[in-house]
């Protein structure tokens, strides 16, 4: 695309770490929101918002401004990532602890690349209308090609079928976006001058 930097947006439901961890090796600034799976707000728990980080000591301070350590490293099966366990051991004398925890000590995890999700949502903390430009500028798109579509199934079976016909759905799409906005004679000469 000709382009040094690129930046990546994508829905909550493609919030994936490891990801958008190698998006960030790959130098793209993903974009994209972390489901609130967690339920503690609503149930009048603290959540993992209400903790801090501290990188310099890579220790935790809790609402009761005590200090979580790292406990423990472990390797999550299912994904195969990395994170550190860290608690404080003031949790069972802790005057707040019925806002915190139930259980004897307020486990928290942290994956060991926390930093670069950390930086994502600042990157989304300052774009505020990130997501609602996202949306504007794609979901149109989709909208039209199932339309076009006849809002049903695929034609063809298969994989590479199913790429092709799509293909062929944006193709047409990019076609009458880019007649709409030259004219039918500035995509013919745009079309000559890069040789199609």
């Amino acid at each position: 695309m000709g382009k040094k930097k690129i930046k990546a947006l994508a829905d909550r439901g493609y919030f994936s770490a490891p990801e958008i961890k190698a998006c960030a090796d790959a130098g793209i600034a993903a974009l994209v929101p972390n489901s609130q799976t967690s339920g503690a707000k609503a149930d009048g728990w603290f959540d993992r918002a209400d903790v801090i980080h501290i990188a310099k000591d890579d220790q935790y301070l809790c609402p009761a401004g005590q200090r979580a350590i790292c406990r423990y490293t472990s390797l999550e099966s299912a994904n195969l990532l990395k994170t550190h366990t860290y608690w404080s051991s003031a949790c069972p004398r802790c005057p707040i602890k019925s806002q915190c925890t139930p259980a004897d000590y307020r486990r928290i995890r942290r994956w060991e690349h926390e930093a670069v999700l950390e930086k994502m949502q600042l990157r989304l903390d300052r774009q505020l209308d990130a997501m609602t430009i996202r949306r504007r500028t794609v979901e149109h798109v989709f909208g039209t090609l199932k339309h076009w579509m006849g809002s049903t199934h695929f034609q063809t079976r298969g994989l590479g079928r199913v790429a092709a016909e799509m293909s062929l759905h944006v193709l047409a799409y990019n076609l009458k976006r880019v007649i709409r906005i030259l004219g039918f004679a500035g995509a013919m000469r745009a079309m000559k001058l890069r040789g199609a």
